[in-house]
């Protein structure tokens, strides 16, 4: 029983990659606020994905050779998701502070049941509507509820739903496990999520940045980062079970929070009550009874401000 307990409370080397990933991620949401003060949203999220894209080329490039066409669907459509996502969400950054915005955002992870419901006829069970109850009163904590009601400003609507889009991510990443090829895809995906943001720049009158350091410096940092990390989850993944990952990532949150702190953040009781139960929502979610802990599912990545 001893010996058995101590396995499982042991870090394998693969559970302190996603330990580290995740902090780096936590203090990403800071980093795209302050370079979104220097740029605008699109054009930023454009050079982050391009960088990142770009270096995946170059490491992967013999793989890219037998790319197919399911490949570049699956790429494709996921590079969607991400691009709104991660989109919406530096938007939403102008407005809100990065700690908020991570908290919202963790709101993606009891989504993604749901959404395996609408689309992979998946129904879920009873703990993941416990979790969905609990992530939902969180985010009306953390908006600040008021005489007047809940009122929503747009930074904290746009992040919302940001949260979809990333839980959509997610869900097709699931529906193509399998069929295509892992690396080939991440390279595709991140170039497309690029090119669409750009695309987006003309469309809201988006105009290029004047040059500053700061930006490159954190669209170049961001876009290595966002290689590694998403490389990091999909070796990891693969030998750590999703309920331990799930623990694990529920901590990007309050990485960013503790980052945000020590930047100068300050969220209300009110606030802090609410990223506690949507944290508490995530890990509920992803808890499986015993039964179906054989059954693959799949987890919960870390949120995107990647």
């Amino acid at each position: 029983m001893l010996h058995s307990q101590s396995r499982s409370l042991r870090v394998s080397r693969q559970e302190w990659a996603l330990i580290a990933i995740t902090a780096l991620w936590g203090g990403t949401f800071l980093v795209v606020q302050i370079a979104v003060s220097y740029s605008g949203p699109w054009f930023f999220v454009g050079l982050r994905f391009l960088v990142a894209g770009l270096i995946s080329a170059v490491i992967f490039h013999r793989a890219l050779r037998r790319m197919t066409r399911a490949d570049l669907l699956a790429g494709a459509a996921i590079g969607v998701t991400i691009y709104l996502g991660y989109g919406l969400q530096t938007v939403g950054l102008q407005t809100i502070e990065s700690s908020m915005s991570a908290f919202i955002t963790a709101f993606y992870v009891p989504l993604v049941p749901l959404l395996q419901w609408i689309v992979l006829r998946k129904p879920p069970g009873a703990l993941t509507l416990v979790g969905v109850a609990l992530a939902f009163v969180g985010l009306v904590l953390v908006a600040g509820p008021s005489a007047e009601g809940v009122v929503l400003g747009e930074g904290e609507l746009l992040t919302i739903l940001s949260t979809v889009a990333i839980a959509a991510e997610i869900v097709l990443i699931s529906l193509f496990a399998g069929k295509v090829d892992l690396v080939r895809v991440t390279v595709v995906q991140l170039l497309v999520a690029s090119l669409l943001a750009f695309g987006t720049m003309p469309a809201v009158g988006e105009a290029l940045p004047a040059f500053s350091w700061v930006w490159l410096a954190c669209g170049v940092g961001l876009g290595a980062a966002s290689c590694l990390i998403q490389l990091t989850m999909n070796w990891a993944q693969r030998s750590v079970s999703p309920t331990r990952a799930t623990v694990i990532y529920a901590a990007e949150p309050v990485w960013a929070g503790i980052i945000g702190r020590i930047a100068g953040e300050r969220l209300g009781p009110l606030a802090l009550l609410g990223a506690a139960f949507i944290i508490a929502g995530m890990l509920v979610s992803e808890i499986k009874p015993r039964r179906q802990k054989q059954t693959s599912e799949p987890t919960a990545e870390p949120t995107a401000s990647r």
